[in-house]
Protein backbone atom coordinates (compact mmCIF):
# COMPACT_ATOMS: atom_id res chain seq x y z
CA UNK A 1 0.00 0.00 0.00
CA UNK A 2 1.73 3.55 -0.91
CA UNK A 3 1.96 6.18 2.14
CA UNK A 4 -1.24 8.21 2.45
CA UNK A 5 -0.86 11.55 1.12
CA UNK A 6 -0.94 13.51 4.91
CA UNK A 7 -1.60 11.78 8.45
CA UNK A 8 -3.21 13.54 11.52
CA UNK A 9 -1.16 15.49 14.02
CA UNK A 10 0.18 12.99 16.19
CA UNK A 11 -1.62 14.21 19.58
CA UNK A 12 -2.52 12.27 22.64
CA UNK A 13 -6.57 11.65 22.62
CA UNK A 14 -8.32 12.30 26.73
CA UNK A 15 -10.95 9.15 25.60
CA UNK A 16 -7.66 7.21 24.57
CA UNK A 17 -5.80 7.83 26.85
CA UNK A 18 -8.76 6.96 29.74
CA UNK A 19 -9.55 3.82 27.99
CA UNK A 20 -5.77 2.77 28.15
CA UNK A 21 -5.85 3.59 32.22
CA UNK A 22 -9.49 1.45 32.36
CA UNK A 23 -7.98 -1.63 30.08
CA UNK A 24 -4.37 -1.44 30.33
CA UNK A 25 -2.87 0.96 33.06
CA UNK A 26 -4.07 -0.52 36.57
CA UNK A 27 -6.94 -3.13 36.43
CA UNK A 28 -4.68 -5.83 34.27
CA UNK A 29 -1.17 -4.94 35.67
CA UNK A 30 -2.95 -5.16 39.31
CA UNK A 31 -4.03 -8.42 38.35
CA UNK A 32 -0.28 -9.60 36.51
CA UNK A 33 0.93 -8.55 39.89
CA UNK A 34 -1.47 -10.45 41.70
CA UNK A 35 -0.46 -13.57 39.46
CA UNK A 36 3.32 -12.61 40.23
CA UNK A 37 5.32 -13.36 42.93
CA UNK A 38 4.93 -11.70 46.01
CA UNK A 39 8.18 -9.87 46.71
CA UNK A 40 8.67 -6.78 49.81
CA UNK A 41 8.55 -3.32 47.25
CA UNK A 42 11.46 -0.78 47.81
CA UNK A 43 11.90 2.24 46.48
CA UNK A 44 14.67 2.04 42.78
CA UNK A 45 14.73 5.67 41.43
CA UNK A 46 13.64 8.94 43.37
CA UNK A 47 12.58 11.84 40.41
CA UNK A 48 12.39 15.22 42.19
CA UNK A 49 9.88 14.65 44.87
CA UNK A 50 8.67 11.46 43.04
CA UNK A 51 9.50 8.03 43.46
CA UNK A 52 9.40 5.02 41.20
CA UNK A 53 9.03 1.73 43.32
CA UNK A 54 10.09 -1.89 42.53
CA UNK A 55 6.59 -2.90 42.25
CA UNK A 56 5.70 -0.18 39.86
CA UNK A 57 8.34 -2.12 37.56
CA UNK A 58 7.56 -5.74 37.92
CA UNK A 59 3.51 -4.21 36.97
CA UNK A 60 4.85 -2.83 34.15
CA UNK A 61 6.69 -5.24 32.88
CA UNK A 62 3.75 -7.72 33.48
CA UNK A 63 1.61 -6.31 31.56
CA UNK A 64 3.98 -5.43 28.70
CA UNK A 65 4.68 -9.18 28.51
CA UNK A 66 1.04 -10.22 28.52
CA UNK A 67 0.51 -7.89 25.54
CA UNK A 68 3.73 -9.02 23.74
CA UNK A 69 2.51 -12.61 23.96
CA UNK A 70 -1.55 -11.64 23.11
CA UNK A 71 0.33 -10.23 19.71
CA UNK A 72 2.87 -12.47 18.81
CA UNK A 73 5.47 -10.40 19.85
CA UNK A 74 9.21 -10.93 20.60
CA UNK A 75 10.85 -8.99 23.31
CA UNK A 76 14.43 -8.09 23.85
CA UNK A 77 16.46 -9.61 26.34
CA UNK A 78 15.28 -9.44 29.93
CA UNK A 79 18.05 -7.10 31.35
CA UNK A 80 17.37 -4.67 28.27
CA UNK A 81 13.94 -4.75 28.89
CA UNK A 82 13.92 -3.75 32.55
CA UNK A 83 16.09 -0.77 31.76
CA UNK A 84 14.19 0.36 29.22
CA UNK A 85 11.01 0.00 31.67
CA UNK A 86 12.64 1.88 34.50
CA UNK A 87 13.96 4.44 32.01
CA UNK A 88 9.99 4.79 30.81
CA UNK A 89 8.77 5.30 34.43
CA UNK A 90 11.20 7.71 35.22
CA UNK A 91 10.57 10.08 32.19
CA UNK A 92 6.57 9.82 33.58
CA UNK A 93 7.71 11.04 36.75
CA UNK A 94 9.96 13.57 35.09
CA UNK A 95 7.33 15.03 33.36
CA UNK A 96 4.77 14.69 36.29
CA UNK A 97 6.85 16.89 38.47
CA UNK A 98 7.33 19.71 35.90
CA UNK A 99 3.40 19.15 35.47
CA UNK A 100 3.32 20.08 39.27
CA UNK A 101 5.70 22.67 39.24
CA UNK A 102 4.13 24.71 36.33
CA UNK A 103 0.90 24.65 38.15
CA UNK A 104 -1.29 22.10 36.16
CA UNK A 105 -4.07 21.21 38.33
CA UNK A 106 -7.03 18.50 37.69
CA UNK A 107 -10.28 19.43 40.16
CA UNK A 108 -12.41 17.20 41.79
CA UNK A 109 -15.24 18.09 38.98
CA UNK A 110 -13.17 16.89 36.19
CA UNK A 111 -11.99 13.77 37.53
CA UNK A 112 -15.34 12.74 38.37
CA UNK A 113 -15.69 12.98 34.72
CA UNK A 114 -12.42 11.36 33.73
CA UNK A 115 -13.99 8.36 35.80
CA UNK A 116 -17.07 8.34 34.49
CA UNK A 117 -15.43 8.70 31.20
CA UNK A 118 -13.32 5.84 32.06
CA UNK A 119 -16.42 3.45 32.89
CA UNK A 120 -18.12 4.46 29.65
CA UNK A 121 -15.28 3.38 27.64
CA UNK A 122 -15.33 -0.27 29.56
CA UNK A 123 -19.12 -0.07 28.87
CA UNK A 124 -19.65 -0.43 32.85
CA UNK A 125 -21.72 2.67 35.35
CA UNK A 126 -18.89 4.01 37.78
CA UNK A 127 -20.25 2.12 39.99
CA UNK A 128 -19.59 -1.12 39.01
CA UNK A 129 -16.19 0.37 38.10
CA UNK A 130 -15.37 0.64 41.53
CA UNK A 131 -16.84 -2.77 42.65
CA UNK A 132 -14.03 -4.11 39.28
CA UNK A 133 -11.24 -2.40 40.97
CA UNK A 134 -12.51 -3.50 44.61
CA UNK A 135 -12.37 -7.29 43.44
CA UNK A 136 -9.02 -6.77 41.31
CA UNK A 137 -7.41 -5.42 45.05
CA UNK A 138 -6.89 -1.33 43.67
CA UNK A 139 -8.39 1.35 46.08
CA UNK A 140 -10.60 3.49 44.25
CA UNK A 141 -8.96 7.10 45.79
CA UNK A 142 -5.17 5.46 44.18
CA UNK A 143 -7.00 4.63 40.64
CA UNK A 144 -8.05 8.51 40.79
CA UNK A 145 -4.68 9.87 41.86
CA UNK A 146 -3.26 7.90 39.20
CA UNK A 147 -5.68 9.05 36.39
CA UNK A 148 -5.08 12.72 37.94
CA UNK A 149 -1.26 12.15 36.83
CA UNK A 150 -2.08 10.83 33.87
CA UNK A 151 -4.42 13.87 32.93
CA UNK A 152 -1.60 16.12 33.95
CA UNK A 153 0.79 14.66 32.20
CA UNK A 154 -1.02 14.95 28.68
CA UNK A 155 -1.82 18.27 29.14
CA UNK A 156 1.14 19.67 29.84
CA UNK A 157 2.97 17.19 27.41
CA UNK A 158 0.19 18.63 24.55
CA UNK A 159 0.42 22.38 26.02
CA UNK A 160 4.75 22.09 25.80
CA UNK A 161 4.68 20.39 22.12
CA UNK A 162 2.14 23.25 20.74
CA UNK A 163 4.66 26.02 21.63
CA UNK A 164 7.87 23.67 20.04
CA UNK A 165 7.03 22.59 16.91
CA UNK A 166 7.07 25.40 14.86
CA UNK A 167 5.82 25.05 11.32
CA UNK A 168 6.57 28.49 8.88
CA UNK A 169 4.71 28.96 5.60
CA UNK A 170 7.97 28.31 3.68
CA UNK A 171 8.32 24.50 5.57
CA UNK A 172 4.21 24.25 3.79
CA UNK A 173 5.34 25.75 0.90
CA UNK A 174 8.00 23.15 0.25
CA UNK A 175 6.08 20.19 1.53
CA UNK A 176 3.19 20.88 -0.71
CA UNK A 177 5.73 21.32 -4.04
CA UNK A 178 7.20 18.06 -2.96
CA UNK A 179 4.16 16.57 -3.19
CA UNK A 180 3.06 17.55 -5.92
CA UNK A 181 6.33 16.61 -7.36
CA UNK A 182 5.90 13.12 -6.14
CA UNK A 183 2.56 12.62 -7.07
CA UNK A 184 3.49 14.22 -10.87
CA UNK A 185 0.92 16.91 -10.37
CA UNK A 186 0.49 18.48 -13.42
CA UNK A 187 -3.22 20.43 -15.01
CA UNK A 188 -4.93 17.97 -16.32
CA UNK A 189 -8.18 18.75 -18.81
CA UNK A 190 -11.10 17.31 -20.16
CA UNK A 191 -11.81 18.55 -23.23
CA UNK A 192 -14.37 17.73 -25.77
CA UNK A 193 -14.61 18.93 -29.32
CA UNK A 194 -16.35 19.07 -32.52
CA UNK A 195 -13.95 18.52 -35.60
CA UNK A 196 -15.23 19.84 -38.95
CA UNK A 197 -12.21 18.65 -40.98
CA UNK A 198 -10.85 21.23 -43.71
CA UNK A 199 -9.04 19.26 -46.61
CA UNK A 200 -5.72 20.33 -47.82
CA UNK A 201 -7.09 21.21 -51.24
CA UNK A 202 -10.17 22.68 -50.70
CA UNK A 203 -11.11 26.02 -52.40
CA UNK A 204 -11.36 29.07 -50.45
CA UNK A 205 -15.39 28.87 -51.62
CA UNK A 206 -14.94 25.08 -49.63
CA UNK A 207 -13.32 26.65 -46.78
CA UNK A 208 -15.92 29.56 -46.04
CA UNK A 209 -18.69 26.40 -46.68
CA UNK A 210 -16.84 24.30 -43.94
CA UNK A 211 -16.63 27.37 -41.99
CA UNK A 212 -20.06 28.29 -42.13
CA UNK A 213 -20.44 24.83 -41.17
CA UNK A 214 -18.77 24.35 -37.78
CA UNK A 215 -20.09 27.67 -37.29
CA UNK A 216 -23.72 26.23 -37.15
CA UNK A 217 -22.54 23.75 -35.16
CA UNK A 218 -20.96 26.19 -32.85
CA UNK A 219 -24.50 28.86 -32.61
CA UNK A 220 -26.17 25.26 -31.63
CA UNK A 221 -24.42 24.24 -28.55
CA UNK A 222 -24.05 27.89 -27.12
CA UNK A 223 -27.80 27.87 -27.99
CA UNK A 224 -27.98 25.22 -25.27
CA UNK A 225 -28.21 22.16 -27.38
CA UNK A 226 -26.76 19.10 -25.80
CA UNK A 227 -22.87 18.92 -26.89
CA UNK A 228 -22.68 15.60 -27.29
CA UNK A 229 -25.61 15.05 -29.53
CA UNK A 230 -24.02 18.10 -31.96
CA UNK A 231 -20.69 16.40 -32.00
CA UNK A 232 -22.33 12.79 -32.87
CA UNK A 233 -24.40 14.81 -35.90
CA UNK A 234 -21.61 16.99 -37.18
CA UNK A 235 -18.08 16.25 -35.92
CA UNK A 236 -15.47 14.15 -38.22
CA UNK A 237 -13.42 13.13 -35.72
CA UNK A 238 -12.41 9.71 -33.52
CA UNK A 239 -14.21 10.36 -30.49
CA UNK A 240 -17.54 11.13 -32.02
CA UNK A 241 -19.59 8.67 -30.29
CA UNK A 242 -18.37 9.53 -26.64
CA UNK A 243 -19.90 12.90 -28.03
CA UNK A 244 -16.14 14.48 -28.96
CA UNK A 245 -15.05 13.88 -25.75
CA UNK A 246 -11.11 13.24 -25.56
CA UNK A 247 -10.79 12.30 -21.73
CA UNK A 248 -8.80 13.86 -19.01
CA UNK A 249 -5.42 14.24 -19.91
CA UNK A 250 -2.08 16.42 -18.61
CA UNK A 251 -2.17 20.15 -20.10
CA UNK A 252 1.12 18.77 -21.46
CA UNK A 253 -0.09 15.80 -23.64
CA UNK A 254 -2.46 17.65 -25.17
CA UNK A 255 -2.02 20.54 -28.42
CA UNK A 256 -0.93 23.94 -27.21
CA UNK A 257 -3.37 25.47 -29.32
CA UNK A 258 -6.37 23.45 -27.30
CA UNK A 259 -5.01 24.71 -23.74
CA UNK A 260 -4.80 28.04 -24.68
CA UNK A 261 -8.44 28.27 -26.64
CA UNK A 262 -9.94 26.53 -22.91
CA UNK A 263 -8.02 28.84 -21.16
CA UNK A 264 -9.59 31.10 -18.68
CA UNK A 265 -12.96 28.72 -18.99
CA UNK A 266 -15.12 26.87 -16.18
CA UNK A 267 -15.89 23.34 -16.57
CA UNK A 268 -19.19 22.52 -18.63
CA UNK A 269 -18.23 26.06 -20.46
CA UNK A 270 -17.66 26.36 -24.51
CA UNK A 271 -15.18 28.29 -26.12
CA UNK A 272 -16.89 31.06 -27.96
CA UNK A 273 -15.00 31.06 -31.20
CA UNK A 274 -14.29 28.81 -33.20
CA UNK A 275 -10.64 27.54 -33.50
CA UNK A 276 -8.70 26.96 -36.97
CA UNK A 277 -5.91 24.14 -36.98
CA UNK A 278 -4.45 22.28 -39.95
CA UNK A 279 -6.79 19.69 -38.91
CA UNK A 280 -9.88 22.36 -39.71
CA UNK A 281 -12.45 23.91 -37.39
CA UNK A 282 -13.03 23.33 -33.88
CA UNK A 283 -15.41 23.79 -31.14
CA UNK A 284 -14.09 22.91 -28.08
CA UNK A 285 -15.87 22.52 -24.65
CA UNK A 286 -13.84 22.14 -21.31
CA UNK A 287 -15.36 18.98 -19.47
CA UNK A 288 -13.10 18.75 -16.65
CA UNK A 289 -9.82 20.85 -15.19
CA UNK A 290 -7.84 19.10 -12.77
CA UNK A 291 -5.77 22.04 -11.45
CA UNK A 292 -2.25 21.38 -10.69
CA UNK A 293 -3.11 23.90 -7.71
CA UNK A 294 -5.91 21.54 -6.07
CA UNK A 295 -4.73 17.99 -5.03
CA UNK A 296 -7.06 15.37 -5.04
CA UNK A 297 -7.82 12.73 -2.32
CA UNK A 298 -9.37 9.71 -2.29
CA UNK A 299 -12.14 9.47 0.73
CA UNK A 300 -13.64 6.68 2.07
CA UNK A 301 -16.84 5.75 3.97
CA UNK A 302 -16.27 2.64 6.16
CA UNK A 303 -18.07 0.89 9.27
CA UNK A 304 -16.57 -1.01 12.31
CA UNK A 305 -17.34 -3.11 15.34
CA UNK A 306 -14.31 -2.71 18.04
CA UNK A 307 -13.71 -4.98 20.96
CA UNK A 308 -11.15 -4.24 23.67
CA UNK A 309 -9.37 -6.28 25.36
CA UNK A 310 -9.36 -6.57 29.03
CA UNK A 311 -9.08 -8.61 31.85
CA UNK A 312 -12.07 -10.17 30.86
CA UNK A 313 -11.88 -10.52 27.47
CA UNK A 314 -8.28 -11.53 25.69
CA UNK A 315 -7.70 -10.16 22.11
CA UNK A 316 -7.62 -14.03 20.98
CA UNK A 317 -11.51 -14.16 22.26
CA UNK A 318 -11.89 -11.13 20.71
CA UNK A 319 -10.88 -12.16 17.01
CA UNK A 320 -12.79 -15.18 17.41
CA UNK A 321 -16.01 -13.53 18.56
CA UNK A 322 -15.40 -10.76 15.20
CA UNK A 323 -14.77 -13.94 13.25
CA UNK A 324 -18.32 -15.33 14.23
CA UNK A 325 -20.12 -12.07 13.50
CA UNK A 326 -18.50 -12.12 10.14
CA UNK A 327 -20.05 -15.32 9.57
CA UNK A 328 -23.39 -14.20 10.70
CA UNK A 329 -23.14 -11.04 8.26
CA UNK A 330 -22.06 -12.91 5.12
CA UNK A 331 -24.18 -15.66 5.93
CA UNK A 332 -27.53 -13.10 6.14
CA UNK A 333 -28.09 -14.08 9.49
CA UNK A 334 -27.00 -11.24 10.86
CA UNK A 335 -26.71 -7.08 9.80
CA UNK A 336 -23.55 -5.41 10.49
CA UNK A 337 -25.35 -2.13 11.66
CA UNK A 338 -27.43 -4.06 14.54
CA UNK A 339 -24.24 -6.00 15.42
CA UNK A 340 -22.35 -3.02 15.79
CA UNK A 341 -24.91 -1.20 17.79
CA UNK A 342 -25.61 -3.85 20.42
CA UNK A 343 -22.05 -5.11 20.47
CA UNK A 344 -19.28 -2.77 19.71
CA UNK A 345 -17.39 -0.81 22.16
CA UNK A 346 -16.95 2.59 20.33
CA UNK A 347 -18.81 5.28 20.37
CA UNK A 348 -19.82 5.13 17.07
CA UNK A 349 -22.06 2.15 17.72
CA UNK A 350 -24.66 4.09 17.99
CA UNK A 351 -24.69 5.08 14.31
CA UNK A 352 -24.31 1.46 13.79
CA UNK A 353 -20.35 1.64 13.45
CA UNK A 354 -20.26 4.20 10.35
CA UNK A 355 -17.76 6.44 10.79
CA UNK A 356 -18.21 8.61 8.12
CA UNK A 357 -16.44 9.94 5.24
CA UNK A 358 -12.05 9.99 6.23
CA UNK A 359 -9.67 11.16 4.45
CA UNK A 360 -6.29 9.10 4.02
CA UNK A 361 -4.67 9.43 7.28
CA UNK A 362 -7.40 9.58 9.53
CA UNK A 363 -7.20 6.25 10.98
CA UNK A 364 -3.64 4.40 12.84
CA UNK A 365 -1.88 3.03 9.99
CA UNK A 366 -2.95 -0.86 10.54
CA UNK A 367 -6.81 0.11 10.80
CA UNK A 368 -6.13 2.36 7.65
CA UNK A 369 -4.26 -0.60 5.43
CA UNK A 370 -6.89 -3.13 5.99
CA UNK A 371 -9.29 -0.67 5.02
CA UNK A 372 -7.58 0.33 1.82
CA UNK A 373 -7.54 -2.94 1.42
CA UNK A 374 -11.46 -3.82 0.90
CA UNK A 375 -13.60 -3.09 -2.18
CA UNK A 376 -16.92 -1.75 -1.31
CA UNK A 377 -18.77 -3.49 0.96
CA UNK A 378 -15.90 -5.68 1.31
CA UNK A 379 -15.58 -7.16 5.08
CA UNK A 380 -12.21 -7.39 6.47
CA UNK A 381 -10.82 -10.42 8.82
CA UNK A 382 -10.31 -9.04 12.58
CA UNK A 383 -8.26 -6.39 12.46
CA UNK A 384 -5.35 -5.55 15.52
CA UNK A 385 -5.21 -1.85 16.70
CA UNK A 386 -3.67 -0.28 19.55
CA UNK A 387 -7.63 0.57 20.30
CA UNK A 388 -8.71 -3.02 19.88
CA UNK A 389 -9.76 -5.39 17.61
CA UNK A 390 -11.93 -4.72 14.63
CA UNK A 391 -13.97 -5.99 12.41
CA UNK A 392 -14.73 -3.44 9.17
CA UNK A 393 -16.60 -3.12 6.06
CA UNK A 394 -16.06 -0.25 3.51
CA UNK A 395 -19.59 1.14 1.95
CA UNK A 396 -18.34 3.27 -0.58
CA UNK A 397 -15.64 5.70 -1.54
CA UNK A 398 -15.11 8.87 -3.55
CA UNK A 399 -12.29 11.46 -4.73
CA UNK A 400 -12.57 14.70 -3.66
CA UNK A 401 -10.42 17.75 -4.62
CA UNK A 402 -8.45 19.45 -1.92
CA UNK A 403 -9.12 23.33 -1.62
CA UNK A 404 -5.79 25.20 -1.22
CA UNK A 405 -6.28 26.34 2.30
CA UNK A 406 -7.54 22.76 3.22
CA UNK A 407 -4.23 22.15 1.39
CA UNK A 408 -2.10 23.92 3.93
CA UNK A 409 -3.97 22.98 6.71
CA UNK A 410 -3.42 19.42 6.11
CA UNK A 411 0.21 20.43 5.12
CA UNK A 412 0.60 21.97 8.24
CA UNK A 413 -0.73 19.12 10.66
CA UNK A 414 1.54 16.94 8.50
CA UNK A 415 4.74 18.51 9.49
CA UNK A 416 3.64 18.85 12.58
CA UNK A 417 3.60 14.89 13.26
CA UNK A 418 6.89 14.43 10.84
CA UNK A 419 8.18 16.60 13.79
CA UNK A 420 6.59 14.86 17.01
CA UNK A 421 9.08 12.64 18.25
CA UNK A 422 12.29 14.87 17.83
CA UNK A 423 9.86 17.63 20.02
CA UNK A 424 8.96 15.45 22.46
CA UNK A 425 12.94 13.69 22.92
CA UNK A 426 14.34 16.92 23.13
CA UNK A 427 11.24 17.51 25.55
CA UNK A 428 12.25 15.14 27.65
CA UNK A 429 15.99 15.10 27.42
CA UNK A 430 15.94 18.96 29.01
CA UNK A 431 13.82 18.32 31.58
CA UNK A 432 16.00 15.28 32.90
CA UNK A 433 18.80 17.22 32.65
CA UNK A 434 17.14 19.61 35.11
CA UNK A 435 15.84 17.09 37.55
CA UNK A 436 17.02 15.15 40.41
CA UNK A 437 17.54 11.35 39.40
CA UNK A 438 18.61 9.33 42.32
CA UNK A 439 19.03 5.47 41.32
CA UNK A 440 18.34 3.34 44.27
CA UNK A 441 20.03 -0.66 44.93
CA UNK A 442 17.52 -3.21 46.32
CA UNK A 443 18.08 -3.07 49.64
CA UNK A 444 18.26 -7.46 50.07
Amino acid sequence: MSEPLFRKPKTLVLGWLLAACALQAPVPSALAAASAPRTADFIVAVVNQELVTAVEVEQRLARIRAEAARAGQRLPPEDQLRQQVLEALIDERVILSHARDTGARVDEAELDRAVASVAAQNQITPAQLRDRLRQDGIDMQRFRANLRDQIMIERVRERELQQRIRVSDADIDAFIEKQRREMGGQSELNIAQILVPVPESASAAEVEKLRAQAEQALQRVLGGEDFAAVARQVSQDDNRERGGEIGLRPAQRLPDVFVERVRGLQPGQVAPQLLRTGAGFHVLKLQDKRDSAVLRVTQTRARHILLRPSAQLSAEVAKQRLAEYRRQIESGKARFEELARTQSQDGSAVQGGDLGWTSPGSFVPEFEQAMNALQPMGLSEPVVSRFGVHLIQVLERREVAVEPKQLRELARDALREQRFDQAYADWVRELRSRAYVEMRENPR
